[in-house]
């Protein structure tokens, strides 16, 4: 099961790099994206019906982890294409009407904050009631999109572990829109990235894989929107600039070998005074 996911994931998260290279227009594009994610859903439903899970262990980390991060860039993409669309031309109409949609995402946060506790700690202790199939509790404030889904495809609590990751690069657009509507001058303080952008990137992939944030519910262009814009660099297509990294004959972890040394180099250092 693992690996037939990865390689779907893999597939659909390059198809959606090249086409946000390559199409012109926003709105086109968004719609286009939306298709693609239908369509690898599909397969993995398929592939999820014409195969058993070879536990329930397997079946939870799939409806926990596995589907959701799926599932959670077609409601992005979703919330994004309406956002757009519906979005006023006035400057001051703008602003409202984004922080009008971050306060969605904090209703949605506060009526559902014992699941994204539950969900951001990564307890386990209830999860066959809310990630295995055919299991749910009416008192677990269940969505309802679950009674409207293929119970074969779905659990009590996949999707909304998909809105929780989803809500996050939402709400990442959306301040990303406000931002871009003021221009008024800022006094945080800034550090200045001095090191190459491929550095940059190897470190934001290693702390992704590591799970250092929110115990590793976090979508990784989260991560890289916040250190890039913490360290003031655009890392632009930065999905390309790992598979470059991950297509090196010698030393992929170059970066990383050399914040080691240096530490090391420091620590041997201070030893001697």
């Amino acid at each position: 099961m693992i690996k037939f996911y990865n390689i779907k994931l893999y597939e659909l998260e390059t198809t959606i790099i090249e086409m946000e290279v390559d199409t012109n227009g926003s709105i086109l594009k968004i719609e286009s994206v939306i298709f693609i994610i239908i369509q690898c859903l599909a397969e993995l439903k398929e592939y999820v019906l014409e195969n058993k899970f070879k536990n329930i262990e397997e079946e939870i980390s799939f409806f926990k982890h596995q589907k959701p991060v799926i599932v959670s860039k077609l409601i992005y993409y979703n919330a994004i294409y309406k956002i757009e669309t519906k979005k006023p031309n006035d400057k001051k109409a703008v602003r409202k009407y984004l922080n009008a949609e971050l306060k969605k995402l904090k209703i949605y946060f506060d009526n559902n904050l014992e699941f994204y506790k539950y969900y951001r700690t990564n307890n386990s202790f209830i999860d066959e009631k809310l990630f295995v199939r055919g299991k749910h509790d009416i008192k677990l404030s269940l969505d309802t999109v679950y009674f409207e889904t293929d119970h074969r495809f779905s659990t009590s609590h996949d999707y909304k572990a998909a809105k929780i990751i989803a809500n996050d690069l939402i709400q990442v657009y959306l301040e990303d829109q406000l931002n871009n509507n003021r221009h008024k001058p800022t006094d945080k303080t800034t550090l200045k990235w001095t090191g190459s952008k491929t550095a940059l990137i190897e470190l934001i992939y290693s702390l992704y894989s590591k799970g250092v944030f929110d115990n590793g519910n976090v979508d990784i262009k989260v991560i890289a929107k916040v250190l890039g814009s913490a360290f003031d660099i655009n890392l632009g297509d930065f999905y390309h600039t790992f598979m470059e990294i991950k297509s090196r004959k010698i030393n992929r972890t170059k970066f990383l070998d050399s914040l080691r040394d240096a530490l090391i180099k420091k620590m041997d250092e201070d030893d001697k005074i």
